[in-house]
């Protein structure tokens, strides 16, 4: 009597489900010991072999899930900046809705983006450093893009509000004073010219207190 050999119907989606487990348990080990070293040495002084080891996961691996350092950097910042829009936009739902005019909502904004840029100076650094720019027409930083549109935004509401002159160049100015506070900048700021973060905060309201029209 011969015996039947018993086939197994292989699942290839439970498979790729293991694998897709595998693959987020692979991306949070590699965040934990990137932002471990990140602390201990220094973003600048830690590279992508070194966290690989650390991690004890292979270079592919590794550049499978993000293609430099700044695209790590980048994602070890992405719950912070969630977290930060919609702490800005829920607040500036709350001063509109209580009358507060745009250009004081614009200080607020720059105000707490001084803050923010300071505690996350490093990684925003290597990020600039690394060339992350959208490919956009706008060829802005990813975490700059936000900041840009919300301050532009701001600015055209002003002048719709006739806060400030109708003619002023809205897209320049937005440029214009979030420049102290592209990475680099900032970073020469706090650690060359000693600047403390209520100065520099001072400062671009003060600029944005300049462009309010009187009456």
């Amino acid at each position: 009597m011969s015996r039947s050999i018993p086939l197994e119907i292989i699942d290839d989606q439970e498979d790729g489900r293991s694998q897709r487990r595998d693959a987020i348990a692979n991306r949070k080990l590699i965040l934990r010991t990137a932002e471990k070293l990140f602390a201990e040495r220094g973003v600048h002084e830690v590279n992508m072999a070194d966290i690989a080891q650390a991690a004890g996961v292979g270079k592919g691996t590794l550049y499978r899930r993000f293609t430099n350092k700044a695209a790590l950097c980048l994602a070890l910042m992405d719950a912070q900046m969630r977290e930060f829009q919609n702490t800005m936009l829920e607040r500036m739902r709350t001063m509109s809705a209580n009358g507060v005019s745009r250009l004081e909502q614009l200080m607020h904004f720059l105000d707490a983006l001084v803050h923010f840029t300071d505690a996350h100076v490093p990684l925003l650094c290597e990020i600039q450093r690394e060339g992350m720019v959208t490919q956009d027409e706008t060829s802005l930083q990813l975490p700059h893009f936000w900041q840009y549109m919300t301050v532009n935004g701001l600015l055209r509401a002003a002048r719709e509000a006739g806060e400030i002159a109708p003619d002023l160049d809205v897209d320049y100015l937005a440029d214009a004073l979030l420049a102290p506070l592209k990475a680099d900048i900032f970073r020469y700021q706090r650690e060359v010219r000693g600047f403390s973060l209520e100065r520099i905060s001072q400062g671009l309201q003060t600029l944005v207190s300049g462009l309010r029209v009187c009456v």
